[in-house]
């Protein structure tokens, strides 16, 4: 696995959100589950998706199809994280983001914790069937 900089995704991604480590998320070796890194993933997704594209989500919702995690350092409570996200391939009906968690340590410092692939399908919320990319959030994702 290549080892990523901090330098590569900061600055260079197109949303970020601060991601607050609650004591629940702690595992009996002392880091962060990694089935948590899923939650953090999936809401900084939702908030790039509301936030930053501005997405209706009950007139069309979107859906994983695939995600994909890669670990590199384990998150302890004590250190700070925040989520990036940024659109890397818009289809008719489908979409790829790339998320990272990278933050800082206790001894402070700055490390990519991990890395999500996460591939989405648009879909109509009455249907439940893939729909086109509505163009006004296109516009956003292709940025």
């Amino acid at each position: 696995m290549p080892k990523i900089k901090v330098s590569e995704v900061v600055g260079k991604h197109d949303f970020s959100i601060p991601i607050q480590i609650r004591f629940s998320d702690i595992d009996g070796y002392q880091h962060v589950n990694n089935g948590i890194y899923f939650n953090y993933f999936e809401h900084s997704r939702a908030a790039y998706l509301l936030d930053y594209c501005g997405w209706n989500l009950m007139e069309v919702g979107s859906v994983v199809a695939h995600v994909g995690i890669d670990y590199f350092k384990p998150i302890h409570l004590s250190d700070q994280i925040t989520a990036y996200v940024k659109c890397t391939r818009v289809g008719n009906t489908s979409f790829d983001l790339d998320q990272y968690i990278i933050g800082k340590t206790l001894d402070n410092k700055e490390v990519v914790f991990s890395k999500c692939h996460c591939t989405l399908v648009s879909v109509d919320m009455k249907t439940m069937k893939p729909t086109p990319i509505p163009a006004e959030y296109r516009s956003k994702l292709e940025g």
